[in-house]
């Protein structure tokens, strides 16, 4: 298995990893295994990519996961980072202030359902830490509360620490911050 940068050759497989794993698509008695529930079409793809925001983990050519990681501007299409955005004036992370200039948005993230608790997470995790590092001090991100298995995975695997909750459309949701100089291995 390797990670790395996505292309425009990956976009199938990553479509075709997110059908099988978007919250729209699945019974409610799936939920409990994990969901991503921000669709991303062909060319919303293609603007990420070209943004060095699309990492993949492939294995045998098969693209097993995939992580989004963007600037806010390119997330604030979607009404829910937009209300997150706002939100920033009253959180903090570490005793600094959430802005737009020294965070971005991560995820969502996905991993195909045979290769979940195998490492691949932290895996696909480190390198796109890794790239963006150097940027951002700060990773911002959002799981459904109803998602127990990728909250569980973000806290205790990659210690992320929950700073925020919010209701958005209905829905519970965590708002969850890392510290970008710390690597997955500690």
């Amino acid at each position: 298995m390797i990670t790395r940068f996505g292309t425009s050759a990956d976009i199938n497989g990553v479509l075709a990893l997110q059908a099988l794993n978007l919250q729209a698509n699945l019974p409610t008695t799936a939920l409990e295994n994990g969901f991503v529930t921000t669709p991303f079409t062909t060319e919303l793809i293609e603007q990420i990519i070209q943004m060095d925001g699309l990492f993949v983990a492939a294995d045998k050519g098969e693209i097993i996961a995939y992580v989004y990681a963007g600037d806010w501007n390119y997330f604030q299409q979607w009404p829910i980072f937009a209300f997150m955005v706002n939100r920033f004036p009253n959180l903090q992370f570490k005793n600094q202030a959430i802005t737009v200039e020294n965070s971005f948005q991560y995820g969502p993230i996905c991993i195909a359902k045979n290769y979940r608790g195998t490492g691949v997470l932290s895996q696909i995790f480190e390198e796109m830490r890794i790239a963006f590092a150097p940027k951002y001090p700060i990773s911002i991100t959002f799981i459904n509360a109803v998602n127990k298995r990728s909250t569980k995975a973000h806290t205790e695997k990659l210690s992320w620490e929950i700073i925020d909750e919010f209701t958005f459309n209905n829905n519970q949701y965590l708002g969850l911050a890392y510290d970008m100089e710390v690597s997955v291995s500690g």
